[in-house]
């Protein structure tokens, strides 16, 4: 006999989706049919009467939220890598500079040195 592939079949086995859904309620028993899944992503809530395979409201609780995230984020500032080259260097706040007019006075101009 010779194994046969069903494109888009009916999967077998696999958890219930709910158990890490954080819209679900889920209740298990002593056997393996004593379970009761709760979906409260829906007005009113609703009882699953079968295990899910894909949810479109599905959010999973073993993810963190944006808000966790931002607390455990590290800011970090950036650090120069390269020495700097001799001779050229970055202008930090644009000063300006006096130059004679031919009238003989001195007024700031806009053009800009180190």
């Amino acid at each position: 006999m010779s194994k046969l592939n069903v494109k888009n079949g009916t999967p077998v086995g696999g958890s219930h989706l709910c158990r890490s859904c954080t819209w679900s309620q889920f209740i298990l028993g002593y056997r393996e049919s004593d379970q009761l899944a709760i979906c409260t992503a829906t007005s009113p809530n609703i009882v699953v009467p079968f295990t899910v395979y894909e949810c479109s409201g599905y959010a999973d609780k073993n993810k963190p939220n944006w808000e966790q995230m931002k607390r455990l984020a590290i800011n970090l500032k950036p650090v120069r890598v390269s020495a700097k080259t001799r001779g050229f260097s970055a202008i930090e706040m644009p000063r300006p500079v006096k130059t004679e007019q031919d009238d003989g006075g001195a007024e700031d101009e806009v053009a800009l040195t180190e």
